[in-house]
């Protein structure tokens, strides 16, 4: 027969461990309400002092920029104070009141102080203003706040401290009763386990399933993403077949045009269709480059240069693009720093920017242009995408047009987009800014809203170094020519680009000697010893244009090469950079470009 006796003790072991269990849950909870209490004061505590900092930053904002909505913070805090002191009167009860009512007390001071500021700058006397900051009276009050907040704030962790203490010794003066309790834990813990592995299998299964799906999603998520991307190739593609199949219409219908007129022997009307040729060729030509820029494929030709200086040298050209209705202010300013970036892309990347501000004000208006020295900290980079924390040159164009709403100051970048309507632009310039932008390791930014106007801010990163600044010779003058002395070697495998390369140079006064592959033009090297330049494609069979010149500059050093190519990712351009010390012209190119860039190899310019 089983004793009852271990029976009736474990019974009492389990009533005194359930009587132990529910003491130590009541004590638990009030600990736990305490605790809470004291989140609480310390969030109001908190909240009081956010508010005067948020206030006083306000405060200072206005004073120094006049602008009213930097009021908006301190108006808040001036609303909001009150009622989170009552607050915290309410939560602390009626033993710390003097320290609420001397803070209550301070606050207003301190409210009064920055509304006097405030009243003074309102009434144009920031001097007076700023005499009132000066005096410290308002850095003595925030500081005598933060001590009575530090203080309350100890006073709430002492709180905390001593209740905890106390459930700990209520703890240990139990901890013989649940000890003994002990083997009927073990035996239910034993149930307990049985219970888990059941438990454990279950969620197993439970995970193995959400894999599966999660693995599904994701699938799916990849197809929605090919099919975006194709969606995006598809909307590009139909852009850059729309543009071009314009472009062409007018070359090839002028050239129709101009080969008619020149059977009937009017020699004007085939100037004038091979004018529209030629300019629908340049419209082309134009519509690649800022393709190549939007993907950050340009070849750039970076320079150390004051930005200052180039706004101030692009005025007239400025003033002519978006007519006299519209008034140009520049606030350049004082002590810019210097970038390394290609001065022709950011001259491009203003002219966009102006002609866009100009469209955006039909009626006439004002377009401002202002430079400065920025910094864009850690947060800022954080918080946008591809942005590094550092030194900035700012420029910056806004404009008092239309402005525009947010979804399509989202969509503003993308390519082919435009607000403008049909024939009124290719909706390629903001691309072609943005890509240049990106590919410079830079940033930019667009403010705007309707009816408010727009501005656009442009982050080009400071060039830190002893390099003086190089300036960009005009392109205007006469078309620099060569003699007959002067033999050009020509290197294209391409044989209609190769012969027209041969008419331009010897059009250009120079003899020219070509070449089809490397190997031919390796032969022509060593049979002419008077080769006065290399003009060569980059991509080609055998080696590349950069190999070959390797090659004829060993066996004849101060040979001079000049570089071409329509395809940027090659052996002369390097991260959309071409490579320091090498003469480069990009193709397409006009008569006037070979003919200055020719030049300037030749005589040891670049």
């Amino acid at each position: 027969m089983i004793s009852s006796i271990p029976l009736l003790a474990g019974f009492i072991l389990l009533f005194v461990a359930a009587i132990s269990a529910v003491f130590l849950a009541a004590q638990e909870q009030e600990i736990d309400t305490q605790i809470r209490h004291t989140f609480v004061v310390n969030d109001e505590l908190e909240r009081i002092q956010t508010l005067l900092i948020d206030a006083e930053s306000g405060q200072r904002g206005y004073l120094l920029t006049d602008r009213p909505s930097y009021l908006d913070s301190y108006n808040l805090a001036k609303r909001a104070l009150p009622g989170e002191l009552g607050a915290l009167q309410s939560e602390l009860g009626v033993s710390p009141a003097s320290q609420v009512d001397e803070l209550r007390m301070i606050i207003r001071e301190k409210l009064a102080e920055l509304q006097n500021t405030v009243e003074l700058r309102s009434d144009s006397n920031p001097a007076a203003a700023l005499a009132v900051v000066n005096s410290d009276t308002g850095r003595r009050l925030m500081r005598r706040i933060r001590e009575i907040l530090a203080d309350m704030h100890a006073r709430q962790e002492k709180f905390l401290e001593d209740r905890s203490i106390e459930a700990a010794q209520v703890n240990n003066s139990r901890r013989t009763v649940l000890l003994a309790s002990v083997l009927l834990v073990i035996a239910l813990g034993v149930g307990t386990l049985i219970d888990n592995r059941r438990r454990l299998l279950a969620l197993q299964s439970a995970n193995k399933k959400l894999q599966n799906e999660a693995a599904e999603r994701r699938a799916a998520e990849t197809q929605v993403r090919q099919l975006q991307k194709m969606e995006a190739v598809g909307q590009l593609t139909g852009g850059i077949a729309h543009d071009f199949n314009n472009m062409l219409a007018i070359v090839i219908g002028s050239l129709d045009m101009a080969q008619r007129k020149l059977a009937g022997g009017d020699q004007a009307g085939v100037a004038k269709y091979l004018g529209h040729a030629n300019e629908g060729a340049q419209r082309a030509a134009v519509l690649t480059a800022r393709l190549l820029a939007f993907s950050r494929k340009a070849a750039l030709e970076p320079r150390v240069f004051d930005v200052n200086r180039l706004v101030g040298g692009m005025s007239e050209l400025l003033r002519s693009t978006i007519g006299e209705q519209i008034a140009i202010e520049t606030v350049l300013a004082g002590g810019l720093w210097r970038i390394f970036a290609d001065p022709a892309q950011v001259e491009t990347v203003l002219l966009n920017l102006a002609v866009n501000a100009r469209d955006a004000m039909p009626n006439g208006g004002k377009l401002t242009i202002e430079t400065a020295n920025t910094y864009l900290d850690e947060r800022y980079a954080g918080a946008h995408n591809e942005v590094a924390a550092g030194q900035y040159v700012m420029l910056s164009v806004t404009d008092t047009g239309v402005g525009m709403p947010a979804d399509v100051v989202e969509r503003a970048f993308e390519p082919f987009f435009s607000t403008k309507g049909s024939g009124r632009g290719t909706g390629l310039g903001l691309s072609q800014v943005f890509g240049f932008v990106k590919q410079s390791d830079g940033h930019v930014k667009i403010y705007s809203e309707p009816g408010e106007g727009t501005t656009v801010k442009v982050y080009l990163p400071r060039y830190v170094g002893q390099a003086t600044a190089v300036e960009r010779e005009g392109a205007g003058g006469a078309i620099p020519r060569g003699t007959l002395d002067e033999i050009v070697l020509v290197v294209e495998d391409d044989l209609k680009v190769k012969q027209m390369s041969i008419e331009a140079l010897r059009e250009l006064g120079y003899s020219v000697i070509d070449a089809q592959t490397p190997s031919e033009a390796m032969r022509e090297f060593k049979a002419q010893p008077q080769i006065a330049l290399l003009f060569t494609d980059i991509v080609m069979p055998e080696m590349t244009g950069r190999e070959l010149a390797e090659r004829m500059t060993a066996l004849r050093p101060g040979l001079k090469v000049l570089f071409t190519t329509g395809y940027t990712q090659n052996a002369i351009v390097h991260n959309g950079i071409v490579d320091p010390g090498t003469a480069f012209l990009p193709k397409p190119f006009t008569l006037d470009q070979l003919a200055r860039k020719v030049r300037a190899v030749i005589d040891g310019k670049e």
